[in-house]
């Protein structure tokens, strides 16, 4: 069911909020929309352990559940439904990296409106899942990856950074960027927005990113100091990316959906690699299980200094070196 607007004196209004385009539908408001309301709605369900995506789900659910019920007819008494329990994310118990997490560049692909295509402005860009495109499409094949990033508030002791946006994207198995490559420029897979929950983490499930020529395999990151920032790239306060272990690699990239990849992986090194060369992505190498025969899990501890200007960032028309 498509949620609708309440006229009020002071402009059409969603579950007493205003709506930030008041033109459009209320599933066209943006990102920092959809933000506040699935966060009102994590309160409301009193569920803060768990992460946007989570909570919007059991909401979603528990709808379609009263949906389906039947009502009583005669003397029968209907059987209640249950409500079912999400399953709780695991919390990242990795040791505290040694400093920040780097500013990095967000190369010429970032999707944040900072250099053209703007997927901050979709409404259903606040999800787990990344997989699809918003609103259909294509959907991204590849060996599943679920990947947590748990960032740390380090002016406030390393504190877990809750309530901040997290918007993470990355290139799929053959090394496309959607709304950027060739043949992908009209789809949104790869690309996801969530809030940090009391753990100061979120979960995306995804695919392992396929190694394009000229780069170490990787995940970019951007984190906002809140919901309401994420609707401009400027406003972050960190730009990163995720490197993974080349120990895995091996076996993903012999598969025929990441054809290529092998060959790019063998002339590149963490060492070698533009963006993690510096000191061979000490603190963004990620700590992962799992493998190709199944799926990986990846984590990754970010701690964010918000007392440092943050250098990272877009790299708009960048080349090679940017991505």
């Amino acid at each position: 069911m498509i949620p609708e607007a309440d006229p009020t004196p002071d402009g059409p209004q969603y579950e007493g909020r205003p709506l930030d385009r008041p033109d459009d539908e209320v599933v066209d408001q943006g990102a920092g929309f959809d933000l506040r309301t699935l966060v009102s709605r994590r309160g409301i369900l009193s569920i803060a352990g768990l992460g946007v995506g989570a909570a919007a789900l059991a909401a979603c659910t528990a709808v379609g559940n009263a949906a389906a019920s039947p009502s009583a007819t005669g003397a029968a008494t209907p059987s209640p439904t249950p409500t079912p329990t999400p399953t709780p994310r695991p919390t990242a118990t990795a040791p505290l990296p040694a400093g920040e997490i780097p500013d990095e560049t967000a190369g010429p692909y970032p999707g944040d409106g900072s250099n053209g295509p703007d997927v901050l402005e979709q409404s259903g860009i606040v999800r787990s899942d990344l997989r699809s495109s918003i609103g259909g499409g294509a959907t991204a094949d590849g060996v599943p990856l679920q990947f947590t990033l748990r960032i740390t508030d380090m002016a406030n002791g390393d504190t877990p950074f809750a309530g901040v946006g997290v918007y993470a994207w990355h290139c799929d198995a053959q090394g496309r960027y959607s709304m950027y490559s060739s043949g992908v420029e009209n789809e949104s897979y790869l690309r996801g927005v969530q809030v940090t929950d009391p753990d100061g983490q979120v979960t995306f499930t995804s695919i392992v990113p396929g190694c394009y020529s000229g780069r170490w395999p990787h995940i970019h990151f951007e984190v906002y100091p809140s919901v309401d920032a994420i609707t401009d790239s400027a406003n972050a306060i960190a730009t990163s990316q995720l490197a993974f272990p080349e120990s895995m690699l091996g076996g993903v990239y012999a598969l025929p959906a990441y054809d290529g990849s092998a060959a790019n992986l063998a002339g590149v090194t963490l060492a070698s690699d533009n963006v993690f060369g510096d000191d061979g992505g000490a603190l963004q190498v990620a700590t992962v299980t799992g493998d190709a025969s199944s799926d990986f899990s990846a984590m990754l501890v970010a701690r964010v200094d918000t007392t440092t200007a943050p250098t990272g960032g877009s790299m708009p028309g960048g080349g090679p070196g940017g991505r």
